[in-house]
Parts: structure tokens; C-alpha cells; sequence
């Protein structure tokens, strides 16, 4: 742990300490960071960007380049740690390279205690190690470094809302979306999941600042929102539940689109259904993940619902919202997992007819109730995960079949290829053509003519649309 001076202000030093660097040679240090996992470290990574340019670092094209690499980690999944600590090393053969190379590590990775003393006693050649609590004070960890030239490693849990929140993003992967996070951590301790014990307990933020922040990008260009959190749908503060926060959120003027996720099934309300049914903005998909089909399991995994609630979930999706579109994940493999319990899965999948499906073979967590449990043998997981995508693919494929002919808005997102890429309001990718102008975040009408199993294909004018019949 570190003790610094909290009267300095580390942003304003750091600054005309690359200020003096740029004078003196010419050029600015240069930063590159790396973001694993989801949709939250990819959102905590642009507020760690725009903090680091604040510093007077200037984008690096690639991390050989960089005076400063930060890595925004994950460790959900093993193999995503592995490949973190395999990239790390290529880092030590760098820094040897270049000695004045600052490294840092943080988030969920580096938050769990056992990995930060690995670092500490394996990898000395990082310079800062911090977790998802205070990645605001970023700019002192650097600071006390680049002047001692000291390890720093802090994993504070206070349990209060990262202040890295209230950061203004300059730079954002897609000019035209940006998610925004409602809430950290996670109540619902599922056997599998490390989440809790390195994001914390729930903590929503306050609705106003949600707000604001959903303005100021709005004003910034963006058209369509991501409210992020772990359990999204158990958002309350100050009494305001996340239906309520829907609500506030359609009204703001100018945002186009708004998706959430993820979604909890033993927490998603009528009045939830009601909001995403009757919202303008809201669009009309929701992640729902299942993890498995069976109740033995569901019960071991601590997911608090049935087969059956889930199933009445659905059910009740589509006669509120005929065109709605579930995507899911599902583990395959659980311990104690049985072939019996592998079909019930496959019985909900054949129900539910998900629009997209992320599937995973079970990956112990160290630290997770699941991680003491027997493993499966590999074979007989990688079995069932393959006979699960023989499932999977044909109900997806049939669901984009029945797009065929229709002339469905699609939100352009990426114009590099030969055919330009958007995404429906239900998230089906779209490949398409058109003979007009078009550039990220506008919402055409695009006719569906031909389907893949993971993306669909159009036209917008004549001319191309016969090149498709």
C-alpha cells in the first residue's frame, strides 16, 4: 500500500512533468492502454484514457511506442488471466529495451489480493498495480513512481462508487455510442462468479448523475446509450428503481437508442417488461442470461430461479414484445453437470430461441464456492458444448431467415469495408449497400435480402437490391 501526500495536486505536476519532457526533446511521452473483458472495463478504459491525456500523455500507435502502458484487466475466466500474464512478459523483454517504460496494472485482475502479492513477489518490473475501486488515483500511484521509482500496489476496498466516474471521456471507441455505468459490484454471490469478491457490493449511482453524464454525451454526439452494470435490473437509489431510471433516460432529447446490460431473470419486473414494451428508445432486445436449463444446477449455482421462472420470463417477453430478441449465456459443464441436466439446457434453448447465445465451457475461479467442486473431465464438457452449437446455430439462422424482405432500421456503425456494417434495433448485425453517403451513428431503412447464421445482408436502393435477389 501507498502513502501519499493528498494536499498535492498529482495531475497538475505529472503535467508540467511531460510539459518539461516535450520541451526538452521535442515530443510528448505517450501512453497505450489495453482493456480486457466487458463492456464496464471497456468503459472504465475510455475514463482512463481521457485521465491519462489530462497527464500530458499523448496516444501511442502501439504499445512498442508507448512510455506508459496501462493494462485494464479481467479475470472472470482463467484463461483470460493467463493471457494477461503472457502479454506481461512480453513487456518484461520490452521495458529491458526501454528502462524509463512505465507499466501498470489494474482492475478486476489486480484487485484480488493473492494476485497482487504475485506481483509484488514475481513481477517487480510493473510499476502499479491498483484495483476497480481507485483507478481515480491513477495520477498519484504515477507520480510517487516516476519519482522513487517505486512499485506501487493498492487494492483499497472501501466499498464507495470509483470517483473515476465524474471523468469527461475525450475519446471513445464509436463516436456514435458509448455505455455508461449505473452501478458496481454484485449482491448475487452466483457459485461460478468472481465478480462480487473484486467489484464489491451493489452501489448505484445517483440518478442525476447518470443523467448528466447521458447529456453530456449526447451533446458530444452520441445517439445510442449502454446502461452497464452487473445486475442492472436491481439498480435503486434514493428510491429510484431502474425502471424508474428508463423512464428519465427516454426523455432526454437527441439520444436515439438505449440498451442495458446485464440483466438479472430473478430481477427483471412487469414493470421492467412494461418499460422496454412501451419506451421509444429502449430497444427492443434484452440480455437474459440463463447459465444452465437445469433447476439442480440453477440451485447449485445460487441463481435464485428455476427452469420454470425462466421459461414464464420469456414467455412473458414475447406476448408483451412479439419482436423482441433474448440473447443469453449458458456454461456447459458445471460441476456435478449431468447428460440429464445437459438436456434440460438444450430443452430451454429450444423454448426460448435465443437471438444470440454466449457460450462457455465452466472455467473454475480461485476464491469461488464452485472452484472446490469435482471437474467434469474435458472430453465429456467439450461434447456437450459442441452439440449445444448444433442447437444453438440452426434456431439462430432461422431467426434471421424470418428478416428476409423486410425493411428494417439500421443504425451504420462501420463504413471501412467494401459493404457497411449496422445493427438493428433488435442487435442483428446488418452487412449492407447503398449509393448515398453514410457515415457512424445514422439510422437508415435497410431491406433484408439474404441471412447467415450470425448476421444478415441488404440493400438500401434498387440498383443493389436486385444485385441480391
Amino acid at each position: 500500500m501507498s502513502s501519499l501526500d493528498y494536499s498535492l495536486d498529482y495531475r497538475s505536476l505529472i503535467a508540467m512533468h511531460n510539459d518539461q519532457i516535450a520541451k526538452e526533446t521535442g515530443t510528448h511521452p505517450t501512453f497505450f492502454v489495453q482493456t480486457y473483458g466487458c463492456q464496464m472495463n471497456s468503459r472504465d478504459s475510455e475514463k482512463l484514457t481521457a485521465l491519462i491525456q489530462q497527464l500530458g500523455y499523448k496516444p501511442a500507435e502501439s504499445q512498442e511506442n508507448a512510455d506508459f502502458i496501462l493494462y485494464n484487466t479481467c479475470c472472470v475466466r482463467e484463461s483470460a488471466e493467463s493471457k494477461i500474464f503472457g502479454h506481461l512478459s512480453r513487456l518484461k523483454r520490452l521495458k529491458t529495451e526501454k528502462p524509463n517504460l512505465i507499466i501498470g496494472v489494474c482492475g478486476c485482475m489486480s484487485q484480488q489480493p493473492e494476485v497482487a502479492q504475485q506481483f509484488m513477489d514475481k513481477h517487480k518490473y510493473v510499476n502499479l498495480v491498483f484495483g476497480t475501486v481507485n483507478p481515480h488515483r491513477l495520477p498519484e500511484f504515477l507520480w510517487e513512481t516516476l519519482t522513487t521509482g517505486k512499485q506501487i500496489v493498492d487494492i483499497t476496498t472501501d466499498g464507495a462508487l470509483p470517483e473515476i466516474t465524474g471523468i469527461p471521456v475525450t475519446t471513445r471507441e464509436y463516436p456514435h455510442k458509448a455505455g455508461v455505468n449505473i452501478m458496481y459490484g454484485c449482491d448475487n454471490y452466483c457459485s461460478f462468479c468472481i465478480v462480487p469478491y473484486v467489484r464489491g457490493r451493489e452501489k448505484s449511482r445517483p440518478a442525476n448523475d447518470i443523467l448528466d453524464e447521458v447529456k453530456l454525451l449526447v451533446d458530444d454526439g452520441v445517439k445510442e446509450i449502454m446502461l452497464l452494470g452487473q445486475n442492472v435490473n436491481s439498480y435503486n437509489s434514493d428510491g429510484e428503481d431502474f425502471a424508474g431510471l428508463l423512464r428519465r433516460v427516454n426523455e432526454i432529447d437527441g439520444l436515439e437508442r438505449m440498451r442495458f446490460m446485464t440483466s438479472h431473470p430473478k430481477d427483471f419486473s412487469d414493470e421492467m417488461i412494461v418499460a422496454v414494451r412501451d419506451l421509444s428508445k429502449i430497444c427492443k432486445s434484452v440480455h437474459l442470461p440463463l447459465q444452465s436449463g437445469s433447476t439442480p444446477i440453477l440451485l447449485n449455482m445460487n441463481r435464485k430461479y428455476t427452469q420454470q421462472d425462466y421459461l414464464t420470463l420469456v414467455e412473458k417477453l414475447y406476448l408483451a414484445i412479439p419482436d423482441v430478441a433474448i440473447s443469453t449465456d449458458i456454461i456447459v459443464g458445471y460441476p456435478g453437470e449431468t447428460e440429464e441436466d445437459f438436456q434440460e439446457t438444450l430443452k430451454v434453448v429450444r423454448m426460448a430461441r435465443f437471438s444470440t447465445t454466449f457460450t462457455f465451457m465452466f472455467s473454475p475461479r480461485s476464491g469461488t464456492p464452485a472452484a472446490k467442486l469435482s471437474i467434469i473431465p474435458s472430453e465429456i464438457v467439450s461434447d456437450r458444448f459442441n452439440r449445444l452449437i448444433e442447437v444453438l446455430n440452426p434456431i439462430l439462422l432461422e431467426r434471421n431467415n424470418s428478416k428476409i424482405g423486410k425493411k428494417l432500421n439500421v443504425m451504420v456503425e462501420d463504413t471501412t469495408d467494401d459493404s457497411i456494417k449496422g445493427r438493428t434495433d433488435d442487435h442483428t448485425l446488418v452487412h449492407f449497400t447503398t449509393d448515398s453517403p453514410v457515415i457512424p451513428g445514422d439510422i437508415i431503412p435497410v431491406l433484408i435480402k439474404s441471412a447467415k447464421t450470425f448476421y444478415v445482408m441488404g440493400a438500401t436502393t434498387p440498383r443493389d437490391i436486385n444485385k441480391l435477389i
